[in-house]
């Protein structure tokens, strides 16, 4: 799997379980920290821990693990490393605070439109080919 099919894997299992304003920003061609972020929110601690549990299990079935967790035991935000990819959920507070797309406001971002109302399985047709 491509950084941008984990990429929009992930945005897509954000999705899925109704995660507040998903992004993907493309900063590859800006930082060689990772190809891709992929940001939402939760409205709660608990809905913020359901996001982050389903791109962890998600990703998983795909074999991709993560690499790296930080801030499981937080209450607003998680980071699910996946080396290329990596995953922030916050609560709309800490979004709102650490303004993520604002400091990365010179990557690409992606479009997801296509993919929320997408089921899982027609996200990448040609793979299911296989």
């Amino acid at each position: 799997m491509t950084s941008l099919e984990t990429a929009r894997y992930a945005a897509k299992a954000l999705c899925e379980r109704k995660g507040i304003d998903t992004k993907i920003i493309k900063i590859s061609d800006i930082s060689s920290i990772a190809d891709y972020f992929v940001i939402a929110a939760g409205s709660s601690n608990t809905h913020v821990k359901s996001l982050a549990d389903n791109v962890e299990f998600r990703l998983d079935n795909e074999g991709i693990s993560v690499s790296h967790i930080e801030g499981y035991r937080s209450d607003s935000w998680i980071l699910l490393d996946y080396v290329d990819v990596v995953v922030h959920v916050f609560s709309e507070d800490a979004r709102e605070y650490y303004d993520l797309e604002r400091l990365w406001e010179d990557g690409e971002e992606m479009d997801v439109s296509d993919i929320e109302g997408l089921p899982l399985e027609q996200l990448f047709p040609d793979r299911n080919k296989q």
